[in-house]
């Protein structure tokens, strides 16, 4: 969950330092990480968020009737989830989990600053598309549930498609502003508390990822997207994505050096 260009880079830490030795982006790729490692934390690590959120949601409905007690049960498993997924993973893939993150950061490195490559968001946004449809299929099968079935849940509505805006938006500004201020240590604790916070104030629960969108369209359970939302869904969290890094530039601009 990175922003290369948010991110100040270090000096080596001795003359000798290799010409990569530089701290990575937020959340970013670290150098000597092989690809291969990488793209199995991405697709590890979605299919795992996945399976946090569609399991959570099997298991509110089985033990309570209240919708507002199930949310509550989703929420606070897919916080505490979350958080931990980031905590673990990061330090190998940036624990990204997800399309607009990889994408975004290839845009803010785009100049030639530490980041993900045009190769490297081939590799990550396929996994991240395997790992939450594999999540899916496992949550159900966990649950006894049919291992594929397409959710019926529409969530077409347009203030459904505003709440995605407004959650991937935010998400994108926390992350990006994060780096820009040299904070993103504390990413596991602060993106984790605005996932579990957007599932309340975003009209769509904040989905606010393409790839987790697209696997829980494979369970028709709680948790579940029907497909005939997924093009909307998708094209207003790349939306959120835009607007997410506009304000990154916009609020932590960045000033001169004084002479």
């Amino acid at each position: 969950m990175t922003a290369a260009e948010a991110a100040p880079t270090t000096e080596p830490a001795t003359p000798a330092a290799a010409p990569d030795a530089v701290a990575p982006a937020p959340g970013a790729t670290p150098p000597r990480t092989p690809l291969v490692a990488r793209a199995a934390a991405e697709l590890i690590g979605t299919a795992l968020l996945v399976a946090v959120v569609v399991g959570s949601g099997i298991q509110a409905t089985e033990l309570t009737k209240d919708v507002g007690l199930q949310l509550l049960a989703n929420s606070t498993a897919t916080v505490f989830g979350l958080g931990i997924l980031i905590l673990l993973l990061g330090p190998v893939s940036g624990a990204h989990f997800n399309p607009v993150v990889t994408l975004a950061e290839w845009w803010t490195a785009r100049r030639g600053g530490p980041g993900v490559t045009p190769r490297e968001v081939a590799v990550y946004v396929p996994a991240q598309i395997v790992g939450a449809i594999a999540g899916a299929i496992l949550a159900d099968a966990m649950f006894g549930k049919p291992l594929v079935e397409w959710s019926t849940h529409d969530r077409s509505a347009g203030h459904l498609l505003l709440g995605e805006v407004v959650a991937t938006a935010g998400l994108i500004l926390l992350i990006f502003g994060l780096a820009r201020t040299d904070q993103l240590r504390f990413a596991p604790v602060a993106v984790a508390s605005y996932i579990g916070a957007a599932y309340w104030f975003t009209s769509s629960t904040s989905f606010a990822n393409p790839a987790v969108s697209i696997g829980r369209a494979f369970t028709d359970t709680f948790a579940g997207i029907a497909p005939g939302s997924l093009l909307g869904f998708i094209g207003m969290q790349l939306l959120g994505g835009v607007v997410g890094l506009a304000l990154v530039a916009l609020i932590f601009m960045r000033g001169r050096s004084a002479e």
